[in-house]
């Protein structure tokens, strides 16, 4: 039989696929083919459909009855591999014969044609044989490889460097365990033909070296190492003026001058503040390490070139060692030794020991340095403050900031409208505006606008409000791109307990209870109810509190929103309720700072790498001390550097002076110490870890406060009561009457600081709080935030394409013990990335190495509870649930809120998606290998009475899909 897919199209009737192959091919012109002989030949998707559809000739013959079903399937299967081939071109546009037959094998895989696909398989293999069978009876007496030229941009060509490129892969090798330079040079030149651009040639290595990852987590970082290479010649050619490139080698002598460079071109095309230039740039340049360019892993790299390196017109210039020294100096910039903080802050930086926030990262040292991550607003209960607010959201959306939005104020469906006699449709039309608004801004053109909108238990419109994430109903009363979180008090968990009535009320009729609780917000709200009963007040409605609470964790199951977060509890801990009131938490729920008429409460956030501060001895708490102190002046730096958009949040900031210092790395840390996260140890480690960073959090905001001066709203903050985090959990217990379950176990000597807090103040109002990181923790090549693994083996999805993550530790230990090996990787692959189910993985390491699916929720929430009672804000959690049901949600977040816990953030949850069965090898960056969680909206479930009906015995909610490329909440 044949099945070429090289096979010349015959004279026939057009096949069914041809308009739609037509087409792709007018709409992605230019696209070649490497034969395997090295020519060059144009790219014709009609030789896919030939291909394909002789494949199913010849296993399933050609009778009328298959004929119109292998059309069908024919045409769709083109559609997958071409678009397959075309997305994944990056900046080539040339693909091998061999990938062409690759993606043409894995969709019948897909398509679960496997005959076909088996029959396609040992056709390939049988041709490699004749043709090695014809190479060694040819016997050629001398071979010489064919002379290749590269074209330059003007259309020169000139002989191509084999020598450079060769050393080039080599260099990229060097130091490395279990990686070889000889691989990535077989497959890199199998892509290599007369003619190729320099584009296309610095990527035929960076692909190559992507296949082997799999095998061997550290080609990740010789992937990292070769797109370093692309990134020199782009960014050397541009800040000179004329073609160049260096190895990394030359880069030890060529970084300082090309510094110096870097920084006129900057200043020149207006993306660098021109007072980095008044700098001593000499000094700064000597600082600069070029050996830490070679520290980063492939994902990380490339989520920096395409989203955070300086450029002009597509023209990157800005190399990974003058990123990290352009942020520090404009954090430093107005220090009084600027260069020595400026040195210090980069050590940090590029060490990968700490690492700022995203907006920090894309704005510090430029013209408009927005550097905060947060934003909250309260929005009022009129039309001009509506609006206001929308507007405001969209100008701090503008620089990357992540907003969260307190709507309880706004009055309710049906309340009275004093200006016109009539009837308020509610806070729902204005949600839809506000998430129009976001997807509008963009942020700035660099990612998705993000907004989370908040909304109190008690407010009349919280059942409408549960609904705006639903795919079914009125679409203009539904908010698809926006987040939305339920705001709870402690009341009204109480009620559910006890199985009691709830009472909806608009705000405009019990203006109190926004700044209310405790227990004068139990008093206000009783008094209301006896109002409402007594007739006294116009718009309230009754409902059963279990009924609600159930209602609410249907749509949490069902749309993943809204997230249960708890009023009280960030409330009743706060260091400034003597200054206002929490009225909602932020994009992430880790920030609770007040919010008002008059303040938007700004988070500056930054993250310490908890795994480069563990070794298998324990905390390096020395280190870890230094990291925390160094890290606390760039984020109160950022106070006062922050270009502000609007008013309200200038106020805010330099009135409070909040900052967020949290952590990432922390399941890193836990392999490192040989502790699995579902066990009593991983519990303590959160603690003692955690209270290592808030003594040194606080310590270095009382000396920054000895240096600079208290923030100005200190007096009678908690902290000027002597009242820190820790001390705060008997304020929420009292407020409960005891009804909290809270570990107060501590220690260092909290009593000498507790005593410096009180006689030289804080700088800081806040000093705490845990982001998702999820952004910043591929670029240091750690795990996010305080997340466990879900998967060992996987590719990654993000805006900067599709990447295979293994994880590394996993490798190292099962080479020390023999068992890493290509039947290993196979089955990880089958076992969707788990190892629990491999029966030669050792007890101990299948523990370790447990994915975030198969540790039962509540360990996350211990731990995290351990933690929270240490942090002055909050932190984003996720829960994890392999196979929700309403019994088991429940029981999760009833038991957040019994331990003190001040929010939550999503329900992730597994969908009917798996790690696919083939193999990744030869296709990396071409598929995804393993899928993440994908949301899937689930059917319609009536409110919960025990558990969640389940349709046919599973159902799958549409919880936040864990790598959704499209989503940037987390970023």
């Amino acid at each position: 039989m044949s099945l070429s897919i090289e096979a010349e199209r015959p004279a026939a009737a057009p096949s069914a696929a041809e308009p739609t192959l037509s087409k792709l091919a007018a709409s992605e012109p230019g696209y070649q083919i490497i034969r395997r002989n090295g020519a060059v030949t144009p790219f014709d998707p009609s030789k896919i459909t030939v291909a394909l559809t002789k494949a199913f000739l010849a296993v399933e013959g050609s009778n009328a009855a298959a004929s119109r079903r292998i059309h069908e399937a024919v045409a769709e299967m083109t559609e997958q591999v071409v678009a397959g081939l075309t997305r994944r071109a990056a900046t080539g546009r040339t693909f091998h014969i061999e990938d062409v037959q690759d993606q043409v094998e894995l969709a019948l895989m897909r398509g679960e044609h496997h005959k076909v696909a088996r029959a396609y398989v040992l056709y390939r293999e049988e041709r490699a044989r004749e043709r090695a069978r014809a190479v060694a009876e040819t016997k050629p007496v001398a071979s010489a490889a064919p002379l290749l030229h590269m074209k330059l941009a003007d259309g020169t060509l000139i002989p191509l460097d084999a020598g450079r490129l060769d050393k080039v892969v080599r260099e990229a090798c060097a130091d490395l365990d279990g990686v070889s330079a000889e691989p990535v040079l077989t497959e890199a030149r199998r892509n290599l033909y007369d003619g190729i651009s320099l584009d296309e040639l610095a990527l035929a290595p960076i692909l190559a070296a992507r296949t082997l990852i799999e095998s061997e987590p550290n080609y990740a970082k010789v992937s990292a190492r070769l797109l370093l290479d692309k990134l020199r010649r782009e960014a050397l050619s541009f800040v000179h003026g004329r073609a160049e490139q260096a190895t990394q080698e030359e880069m030890s002598v060529l970084y300082a001058d090309y510094f110096h460079a870097y920084l006129k071109t900057g200043i020149a095309n207006e993306l660098i503040d021109p007072e980095l230039g008044r700098f001593d740039i000499a000094r700064i340049a000597a600082a600069l390490k070029p050996e830490r360019d070679l520290q980063f892993d492939y994902l990380g790299f490339q989520t920096l070139y395409d989203r955070y390196f300086l450029h002009v017109r597509g023209n990157r210039f800005e190399l990974p060692q003058a990123f990290f020294m352009r942020v520090a100096m404009g954090l430093a910039i107005r220090e009084i030794d600027r260069e020595g903080r400026a040195i210090e802050f980069y050590d940090l930086l590029s060490s990968f020991d700490f690492m700022a926030s995203t907006p920090t990262l894309f704005n510090s040292g430029t013209l408009r340095p927005q550097l905060s991550s947060c934003f909250l607003t309260t929005v009022a209960d009129d039309l001009d403050g509506i609006f206001k607010a929308v507007k405001d959201n969209a100008l701090l959306a503008k620089y990357s900031g992540g907003l969260g939005n307190d709507w309880t104020p706004v009055r309710g469906l049906g309340a009275h409208i004093k200006g016109t006699n009539g009837e308020s449709q509610g806070v729902v039309p204005f949600l839809k505006v506000a998430n129009d608004t976001a997807i509008a801004v963009n942020q700035g053109g660099k990612r998705k606008g993000a907004v989370c909108a908040y909304l109190e238990t008690w407010h009349v419109d919280i059942e409408e409000f549960l609904d705006l994430r639903k795919n079914t109903g009125d679409d203009r009363r539904r908010t698809h791109d926006m987040n939305t979180a339920n705001w709870i008090p402690d009341l009204f968990m109480q009620r559910v307990e006890a199985g009691g009535d709830w009472t909806l009320f608009s705000p405009d009729e019990v203006p109190d209870l926004h700044d209310l609780y405790g227990k004068p917000f139990k008093t206000a709200y009783e008094a209301y109810e006896a109002k409402a009963a007594a007739g006294q007040i116009k718009v309230f409605k009754r409902v059963k509190a279990l009924d609600l609470w159930r209602r609410m964790l249907t749509m949490l199951f069902e749309t993943g929103h809204p997230w249960i977060t708890f009023k009280d509890a960030c409330n009743l801990r706060s260091p400034q309720q003597h200054a206002g009131v929490v009225h909602s938490s932020n994009l992430c729920t880790e920030i609770t700072l007040n919010t008002s008429a008059d303040e938007v409460a700004v988070c500056n956030l930054g993250s310490v790498n908890l795994a480069a501060h563990v070794t298998p001895d324990g905390l390096d708490q020395a280190r870890l001390a230094r990291t925390v102190t160094t890290a606390m002046r760039m984020l109160d730096n950022v106070v006062d550097i922050n270009f502000y958009t609007i008013p309200e949040a200038r106020r805010s900031n330099l009135r409070h002076r909040p900052v967020g210092l949290g952590l990432m790395g922390f399941q890193d840390a836990l392999q490192t110490l040989r502790l699995p996260a579902a066990s009593e140890g991983a519990v303590a480690f959160a603690d003692t870890s955690m209270e290592v960073i808030s003594f040194h959090a606080i310590q270095a905001s009382v000396d920054l406060a000895a240096e600079r001066g208290r923030y100005p709203s200190f007096e009678g903050s908690l902290w000027s009561k002597g009242i820190l985090p820790i001390d705060s959990l008997d304020i929420l217990s009292d407020a409960r009457d005891g009804d909290v379950e809270l570990d107060r176990s501590s220690t260092l000597d909290w009593e000498g600081l507790r005593e410096r807090v009180v006689t030289t103040g804080m700088r800081n109002s806040n000093t705490m709080a845990i982001a998702p990181t999820a952004t910043i923790s591929n670029i240091v090549g750690v795990s996010q935030s305080i997340e466990p693994s879900y998967s060992q083996l996987y590719v990654k999805a993000n805006m900067s394409g599709d990447f295979t993550v293994v994880n590394a530790g996993l490798v190292h230990d099962l080479k020390a013990r023999g068992l890493w090996d290509e039947v290993m990787v196979s089955d990880l692959k089958y076992y969707d990335g788990k190892v629990s189910g491999i029966d030669r993985v050792p007890a101990d390491l299948k523990a370790l190495y447990a994915t975030s699916f198969e540790i039962p929720t509540e360990w996350l929430i211990r731990a995290a509870a351990r933690r929270q009672k240490w942090i002055d804000q909050g932190q984003s959690l996720n829960l994890y649930m392999a196979q929700p049901s309403g019994r088991k949600l429940d029981e999760a977040y009833r038991l957040a809120w019994r331990l003190g816990l001040k929010t939550t953030y999503y329900l992730r949850a597994l969908s009917a998606t798996h790690v696919e069965k083939s193999t990744l090898k030869g296709t990396d960056g071409k598929l995804n290998a393993v899928s993440a969680t994908v949301p899937v909206a689930a059917k319609a479930a009536a409110p919960i009475i025990v558990d969640i009906p389940l349709e046919n015995g599973m159902a799958v909610p549409n919880a936040c899909s864990i790598d959704d490329p499209t989503c940037e909440a987390c970023q």
